[in-house]
């Protein structure tokens, strides 16, 4: 939220000619992290929008399975813990579901982003935090 509010990355979400999809986990992360009225009602008014869009992406049980693959295989090569923390396991199912319909992660979580996709690969573009 607070890139959003700072008004950064505005290059990367206002491309022309970019097709662009809000994750349901997202979205979950979004309304957890604001805390005052103002924030809510920016929040709310951005998934508003995609909603009304039909671009509120929502992983499949498909997308699930990969994903407890994708994190067992990150545990066993990288040394990943996944017990004990949600961001993880977010952030792949995050990637797994832009995979599926062929789209870009826009991030700057650089590291677990990029340990997933050698794992799963997927598009990832790395903005700056």
């Amino acid at each position: 939220m607070d890139w959003l509010n700072a008004g950064r990355h505005e290059a990367a979400l206002f491309q022309p000619d970019a097709v662009k999809y809000l994750s349901a986990l997202v979205m979950m992360e979004l309304y957890a992290g604001v805390f005052s009225p103002r924030d809510r009602r920016i929040v709310r008014s951005l998934v508003t929008a995609f909603d009304r869009a039909g671009r509120i992406l929502v992983p499949s049980d498909t997308i699930f399975e990969d994903a407890g693959h994708t994190l067992r295989a990150l545990q066993e090569s990288r040394g990943y813990r996944v017990a004990g923390t949600h961001s993880l396991v977010n952030d792949v199912l995050i990637a797994l579901s832009v995979r599926a319909i062929g789209a870009t992660v826009p991030t700057s979580n650089a590291r677990d982003f990029a340990a997933i996709r050698g794992v799963r690969s997927f598009k990832l573009a790395i903005v700056p935090a």
